[in-house]
């Protein structure tokens, strides 16, 4: 992170499906990502839709493989990143710019609707998995906890005094 980069957190929904290519060895993935404002219209007594404002996300390396397998079109997700201008000239000679988010993080909206998380695995183990055997020795899928299993004990702890009180005087 640096001085001066604006950074933004957008709530919207997916406009495109995302597009995952490689650039050099990194990938990449892009889509777009429509925010639509409600406002309540008192002489309406209602509800009414603003504008929506359109952002392109752009994704890398391990984030943008993890977007591409989880996103679709249509789904309500968080997106936090940084805003930057991509300037081009055109073959005629014309002068174009647009705006883009890189994102630092997507997640669904979970305020819209339930998902499913799966852990992805450690590059090391990425990189080994190309025999069939060591895929299918992985568990498909993983359930997140608040903390490590064998960091904390699980002994629950005793909801009423066990001492007399007459001992805790």
């Amino acid at each position: 992170m640096s001085l001066g980069d604006t950074h933004l957190t957008v709530l919207g929904w997916i406009g495109s499906d995302p597009d995952f290519k490689e650039i050099g060895q990194t990938p990449h993935t892009s889509f777009r990502l429509g925010s639509t404002p409600r406002q309540f219209d008192r002489s309406l007594n209602t509800f009414v839709d603003k504008p929506t404002t359109w952002f392109t996300v752009q994704c890398w390396r391990g984030l943008a493989q993890n977007a591409f397998e989880s996103v679709r079109i249509g789904q309500p997700v968080i997106v936090t990143g940084r805003l930057r201008t991509h300037e081009w000239t055109d073959d005629s000679g014309e002068q174009h710019s647009r705006v883009i988010l890189e994102a630092f993080s997507v997640g669904h909206d979970l305020s819209r609707g339930t998902t499913t998380f799966t852990k992805t695995p450690p590059r090391s183990e990425a990189l080994t998995e190309s025999s069939p055997q060591r895929a299918e020795s992985r568990p498909a899928e993983t359930t997140a906890s608040p903390y490590p299993a064998d960091e904390f004990s699980t002994t629950t702890l005793p909801l009423a005094p066990t001492a007399p009180a007459a001992e805790a005087a």
